[in-house]
């Protein structure tokens, strides 16, 4: 499958995953949205009618209050007739009300009286007579008067009624408030309106004193509260307000929405593992790209030397070619030579498959790290000077000795400097400098060189198992990919730690850090 088929199917795909999570949280902040006007308005409800039902309380009280205390008073008159011997006579009562403004005025007033005939001076008939026009007329005459008596007197009983609800403003809110009854009808209409979770409560008035709070207020969610005006037809200075906030709101709101989190968990899961199958597809499709580079370039690499060995054998047995003893000298070295390069290339893929399998086996013994460095150069003279250039050493390490496998380290110092020889400039001398010093733990050593140097991108990938600067069929530099790879891995066995910096047409610096070998350090 083309990469862009891949990229083109985990746009799509992941795009989808983003528009269905997106539409999940749309909806579950929505439902949030809803519940909590819902949530709003229940309170908000429930706050009016328990304010309500305070007022109506405190009015039915007050009237209560009154009536009984005119009922007293008729009955203290009634048995003060009877004693006086007044039996047959009618029995009045009569009560003065009167409505006053708050400075004294009298704005109105007026007699309640209330007769009582005896039994004996009831008429015993009535005499009907027949006229009966008469009698419609005096009917609606009758009602006409009592019309309007009854709606003066309405008047005057709202009057009365008023002035009796005015003189309980005067009173402290402590005394108008059963605060115990408030907080049974909080309860009650909360319920009603399908609230029920915990909740605190106070009272204030109108500028914030605070005149009541629940015994156990707490200011748990304070920051949201609700508020309702209590005795709103009163004074605005004789006014409370009922404060009420709810500590759990927060999980009642979202409790609405509780099963739309395993529907997003489980999106953004799916999403993680799309994601996830994305990036190792192209993975796995990068290492086959790098394998099929290393095939090409290892066919490559092999033909060269079987192309030679064929070439030499094929003279060899040709008659026709004459067999002097320089000719048969000269191919037999090339046959020897080509033979060496085809073992060493096998030995490095075998190599690098015993290290994957950790099949490899270690023989340390204690070196110095000085006297590997002028091997190396002694080995690398003659090509470095081919170029042009030279080599330069600058021996700084005084605590020189590791602790490593001879072969392998050698190795690596000359995959090293091989790569420096193979990357140098085609159309400049090629300088090579090699330096050794220590810390208090560690031995350092360096190999600076100026060649062509390596893209910054590049870098990060440089130790990656067949991974080649340059890819494809392009066979300027020879190699598998894993020369670098084979040296990090013998860096890190020796528990050391390889860097590298580069600038593209400067060159490139290799610096391997390893643990000083002391007494003891070792057990072995």
């Amino acid at each position: 499958m083309k990469k862009a088929t891949i990229w083109t199917i985990a746009i799509i795909m992941g795009m989808s995953f983003l528009g269905l999570l997106y539409l999940q949280l749309i909806y579950a902040r929505e439902m949030v949205n809803m519940k909590r006007e819902q949530f709003d308005e229940s309170v908000n409800r429930a706050l009016y009618q328990a304010s309500r039902n305070l007022e109506l309380n405190e009015t039915l009280r007050y009237l209560e209050k009154d009536v009984n205390k005119v009922e007293r008073q008729a009955l203290l008159q009634d048995s003060i007739s009877n004693a006086n011997g007044m039996h047959n006579s009618n029995v009045q009562h009569s009560t003065q009300y009167a409505v006053t403004g708050r400075d004294g005025t009298i704005y109105s007033s007026f007699e309640l009286r209330t007769i009582t005939a005896r039994p004996s001076q009831l008429p015993k008939a009535m005499i009907l007579r027949n006229d009966r026009t008469q009698m419609t007329q005096t009917s609606k005459s009758m009602q006409e008067i009592v019309r309007n008596r009854y709606v003066y007197q309405k008047a005057l009983l709202d009057e009365v009624v008023y002035a009796l609800l005015y003189s309980a403003s005067d009173k402290p809110l402590k005394e108008r408030i059963n605060f115990k009854l408030l907080d049974q009808d909080l309860k009650a209409e909360l319920m009603n309106n399908g609230i029920d979770i915990p909740y605190h409560f106070s009272v204030t008035t109108q500028d914030g004193r605070e005149v009541y709070r629940c015994p156990d207020y707490t200011e748990d969610g304070a920051e949201r509260s609700y508020s309702q005006v209590l005795f709103r037809n009163d004074p605005q200075q004789k006014m409370g307000v009922v404060h009420i906030h709810f500590p759990d709101m927060g999980k009642y709101i979202f409790s609405t929405v509780r099963f739309v989190v395993p529907s997003v968990i489980f999106i953004i899961v799916l999403l993680i593992t799309f994601i996830f199958t994305v990036v190792t597809i192209f993975r796995q499709k990068k290492v086959t790209e790098i394998k099929n580079d290393f095939i090409n370039n290892m066919t490559h690499e092999l033909k060269t030397p079987i192309s030679s060995i064929s070439l030499a054998a094929q003279m060899l047995s040709d008659s026709t070619v004459p067999k002097s003893p320089t000719m048969m000298q000269h191919l037999g070295g090339v046959i020897n030579d080509e033979s060496k390069r085809l073992r060493f290339l096998v030995e490095k893929v075998l190599q690098m498959s015993m290290f994957d399998k950790k099949k490899a086996i270690f023989k340390e013994k204690e070196l110095d790290i000085n006297d590997l460095v002028e091997n190396a150069q002694q080995s690398f003279q003659l090509r470095v000077e081919h170029t042009g250039g030279k080599i330069y050493t600058n021996i700084e390490a005084i605590e020189s000795k590791i602790y490593v496998d001879e072969v392998h380290f050698t190795n690596a110092i000359y995959n090293l400097m091989d790569n420096a020889v193979k990357y140098s400039k085609p159309d400049a001398p090629l300088d090579i400098f090699i330096r050794t010093w220590n810390d208090e733990h560690h031995v350092y050593l360096s190999i600076q060189d100026t060649g062509i140097g390596i893209k910054k991108e590049a870098l990060k990938k440089i130790f990656d198992k067949f991974y080649r600067v340059h890819t494809g069929n392009v066979h300027d530099v020879k190699g598998f990919g894993l020369g670098l790879a084979y040296v990090k891995k013998i860096i890190d066995l020796h528990k050391g730690r390889i860097m590298v910096e580069s600038a593209v047409g400067e060159g490139t610096t290799f610096t391997i850090q390893l643990p000083l070998m002391k007494d003891d350090a070792y057990n072995h």
